[in-house]
């Protein structure tokens, strides 16, 4: 049976180094699974968020950046914005939330509620290839100059205002990537993240087959997480069954200070915001020094934020 097992990795693998470019197209369709689909209770949710549209050119150099008559594509990106008033106070934390796979931006508008009960303001984007965003299909690499141009959008917007990155899952590793490229963010959350797209595989039934050297979609956050300068909370549900908790405690280990891991017992792969809300809360105001109105300590200004963030 080991035999065969070997002798059946070796036939898929060359089968699959035959047609590269199918390959890769099917992995990213498998990773990111783009839709416009909603998780039920997401368009209640996202009733009263402003729509927000971000428009950019694509990098030449960037995969499928090119049109049939070689010119640059231009990219739209929807989002959708929630904060308390316009306005903004320049203390007001924002925050910058990545999405992961299969559902679009209004599935994620319970999760940026509750990221708005604790004191953010809240932009959420749609990658290319997802809800009404450019119809394209998303790679690795379009999908991290999406979100560092939404970062650029909110850097504009809002230049007074603490900034920081979220990521759920997938779009954890995209938030590390980000937070890894920028200076001015002044904390990153991710959620249910892993430490690559081969430890995920190599952790699923399909483990036994040697198949990391045909990922071309890799999301190797455990190499970028060190990258990142500013406080890092790691959030993962103890009862997570799609990415395994050990994933998330692996990129954890692997960062630097200032640096918190918390496990939410009972927390799947989709409600560990939920069920966490107050390990999360806990968390922000020991490690970055947030707390919501009415808490001992707050509102930090923008000025004592940095402050404990350089001291830290």
């Amino acid at each position: 049976m080991k035999r065969w097992h070997i002798f059946a990795s070796l036939l898929t693998a060359l089968a699959l180094l035959a047609s590269c470019a199918t390959l890769d197209e099917k992995q990213r369709a498998w990773i990111f699974q783009p839709s416009d689909r909603s998780w039920g209770g997401g368009a209640l949710a996202a009733e009263g968020m402003d729509d927000v549209w971000i428009d950019f050119t694509a990098r030449a150099g960037l995969l499928d950046a090119l049109d049939d008559a070689g010119r640059t594509k231009d990219v739209r990106l929807h989002g959708l914005w929630l904060a308390d008033a316009q306005p903004l106070s320049p203390t007001t934390p924002v925050l910058l939330y990545l999405h992961g796979a299969r559902y679009n931006v209004t599935g994620s508008a319970p999760r940026m509620r509750r990221m708005h009960q604790l004191g953010f303001s809240v932009l959420a984007i749609d990658y290319r290839g997802f809800g009404k965003s450019t119809a394209r299909l998303p790679s690795e690499a379009s999908a991290y100059e999406d979100a560092r141009a939404a970062w650029d959008w909110l850097a504009k917007k809002y230049p007074n205002n603490p900034r920081y990155i979220f990521g759920h899952s997938l779009g954890g590793s995209i938030a590390i990537n980000l937070a890894g490229e920028v200076t001015d963010e002044r904390g990153t959350i991710v959620e249910s993240t892993f430490t690559s797209i081969a430890d995920v595989v190599s952790s699923s039934e399909w483990g036994w087959m040697p198949l990391s050297m045909l990922i071309t979609q890799r999301f190797e956050a455990v190499n970028k997480v060190k990258n990142i300068g500013s406080p890092l909370l790691v959030v993962h549900g103890g009862a997570d069954r799609l990415i395994a908790p050990t994933l998330g405690r692996k990129l954890f280990e692997a960062a630097v200070e200032p640096k918190r891991f918390v496990l939410v017992e009972g927390g799947s792969h989709h409600n560990t915001n939920l069920v966490g809300l107050p390990q999360y809360r806990q968390a922000l105001a020991d490690l970055m020094g947030l707390r919501q109105p009415g808490q001992p300590g707050q509102p930090a200004s923008a000025a004592a934020l940095q402050s404990r963030a350089t001291a830290e």
